[in-house]
């Protein structure tokens, strides 16, 4: 297994320099990895789905771990000769596993993932934050993940070579292809428990449960009516409440059979949250930031009324966050269900070892004037199934309108 130095400079400039090296610059270029999903009878465009990879957890050593590197693997797994073709791609957040301040260390190492793309730039992800990603004024994840490209000289990410070009913060950003309109939405865990882990400069533990600011709220609400003629894809490190498997009140806890308690399940448990600990696998708060100080208000469930109000306001909702294998059902929901006209989607995990029941990704695969999108299963390895796409994960999923590749 190759570990590639920050010596070989940028990921994104020591990808390109190989793949160039083979031949083979199609993806290369900003404007023919563009026209990528043209190639063929039917114009097709691939979007790669992933979240989750937890990486300084998965490079440890220790407890009979066989370290594995969980986001570079998956990218070589999908780029090889028996992999998968994709034009782009989303993670929906957590690199990080630590339960505090994520090291540096960890960002220099997503960056020595990310080198592993060879048939792609880095540029060709676009990246949002989970609840572990959070740091003080989220530094870590601005700095070494990096969407917008404030920091390239450490994330690799150079806004100019984006085959989509962004508009927005790191915190929140658009970009479109065809006439899908991607809204990037970053979880905000940077503020003191019970609403998010910092306090005083440290990181005090996962809190699970997500939260946005008002303002991300205000800002998506305006895209989605401004974009009414378009596919909106919505995405952020959580789903929201009753939709997917482990999205409802306390499904991400388990009773303690001597106490009758709560106690940790598929997320921490958090004794001194209390009731808040209920949204653990669901998008929770929402904070105003215009009060001073900050108002959070818990269970705010402001997306869910809007889209019941308007129903097919958006097309898809990709989330993560919760790890299960991949024919998980909890109270009837698994990973990918319909509600308010509105699919749901739960990409995530890369990990094995944070919780990590099946390491998976799932593959969208649009075709130019259909209003279908099939959805697949990859599983990374084969700790559930054997590694490879998993049938009975796929689903095709309906549009509120076809899909226009220009």
């Amino acid at each position: 297994m190759r570990m590639v130095s920050l010596r070989d400079g940028c990921s994104g400039d020591w990808s390109r320099r190989r793949f160039l090296g083979t031949g083979v610059a199609s993806v290369v270029s900003t404007t023919l990895a563009r026209g990528l999903y043209a190639a063929g009878r039917e114009r097709r465009f691939r979007l790669w789905a992933t979240g989750d990879p937890h990486v300084g957890n998965d490079i440890r050593t220790g407890r009979g771990r066989s370290p594995r590197q969980s986001l570079a693997e998956a990218i070589r797994q999908s780029e090889s000769d028996g992999g998968f073709h994709w034009d782009i791609a989303i993670c929906v957040g957590d690199f990080s596993g630590h339960q505090g301040v994520p090291p540096e260390s960890e960002g220099r190492e997503v960056v020595r993932q990310f080198a592993a793309l060879a048939r792609h730039r880095r540029e060709h992800f676009y990246c949002l934050a989970g609840n572990h990603d959070a740091s003080p004024d989220n530094r870590w994840f601005r700095t070494w993940i990096d969407p917008t490209g404030e920091h390239t000289e450490r994330s690799c990410v150079d806004p100019r070579r984006r085959p989509y070009p962004v508009q927005g913060t790191w915190e929140r950003y658009t970009f479109r292809v065809g006439n899908l309109v991607f809204a990037m939405m970053s979880d905000r865990n940077d503020y003191p428990p019970p609403v998010g882990r910092i306090r005083d400069g440290r990181g005090f533990g996962g809190r699970p449960p997500g939260a946005v600011t008002v303002a991300t709220f205000q800002w998506w609400k305006r895209l989605v009516e401004e974009n009414q003629d378009a596919i909106v894809i919505s995405a952020h490190h959580h789903v929201l409440k009753e939709t997917t498997a482990t999205s409802g009140e306390w499904e991400g806890m388990r009773r303690d059979p001597r106490t009758g308690g709560w106690r940790s399940g598929t997320h921490g448990y958090f004794p001194a949250d209390g009731e808040h600990n209920k949204g653990a696998g669901y998008l929770y708060w929402l904070v105003d930031e215009s009060q001073k100080p900050f108002h959070a208000h818990p269970d705010a469930q402001a997306f869910e009324r809007y889209l019941a109000e308007h129903p097919g306001a958006i097309d898809l909702w990709i989330g993560g966050h919760s790890h299960m294998t991949p024919d998980a059902r909890v109270h009837g929901r698994t990973h990918i269900e319909r509600k308010w006209g509105v699919n749901f989607i739960n990409c995530s995990a890369l990990t094995k070892y944070h919780g990590g029941a099946a390491p998976m990704s799932r593959l969208l695969t649009f075709v130019d004037g259909s209003d279908e999108v099939r959805v697949q299963c990859y599983l990374h390895t084969s700790d559930f199934a054997p590694q490879g796409w998993y049938p009975p994960a796929e689903r095709l999923l309906k549009l509120n309108q076809p899909f226009r590749a220009d």
